[in-house]
């Protein structure tokens, strides 16, 4: 993958079929390209480093596993923001996952972190998953989590975050799940 930094430009290629777009250089966070991935439609990491997709390969579905602690992708599925992690998820690659979580909650919607690439989260990640639980429950949204990782679903039982927001064993169950309350949601507004 490469994104190409210069003074006042971001170019990002896509990992998938090497399309590129470019965009101006945000003053904030120079290691940020979120405002480039958004605009054009595309997934991945919203940092400058990690896996990035074209809108037309993120239709795709979504990237092969194997991105150490990464952001395989960001998608916005109507009211559901769907953070898509890959690899170990520790004190060393928990930022990716706190800047994708606060990226979701800006969204506003529902939030689905599918963990299907995953196999461990310590508790750097776990306290990453109650911060962005809470945000969700303060603007009347609700945070669920896919994995059917025996030990992630362990994990989850043992300090009973199970108890506290939904696990579902699949991205497509964990996001009808979603997709039906805010269906519900919206009925009630």
């Amino acid at each position: 993958m490469a994104v190409v930094l210069d003074d006042h430009l971001v170019t990002l290629t896509c990992d998938n079929c090497g399309d590129t777009v470019a965009g101006p250089r945000m003053a904030s966070d120079a290691e940020v390209v979120w405002p480039l991935v958004s605009e054009h439609g595309w997934s991945g990491s919203p940092l400058a480093h990690g896996p990035h997709r074209c809108a037309h390969c993120t239709q795709l579905g979504p990237a092969a596993a194997g991105v150490p602690g990464g952001i395989l992708g960001i998608e916005h599925l109507g009211a559901v923001t769907v953070v898509t992690v890959a690899g170990d998820v520790d004190v060393d690659t928990g930022d990716t996952l706190g800047i994708a979580l606060r990226h979701a909650a800006d969204m506003g919607g529902h939030v689905l972190v599918d963990l299907g690439g995953t196999d461990l989260l310590d508790s750097t990640a776990l306290g990453l998953l109650v911060r962005a639980h809470r945000h969700a429950a303060e603007r009347g949204a609700l945070l669920c989590v896919a994995s059917r990782s025996p030990l992630i679903r362990q994990v989850l039982r043992v300090t009973r975050l199970d108890e506290v927001f939904p696990v579902a064993d699949t991205r497509a169950d964990a996001l009808a799940r979603l997709q039906s309350r805010a269906v519900v949601l919206d009925a009630s507004e």
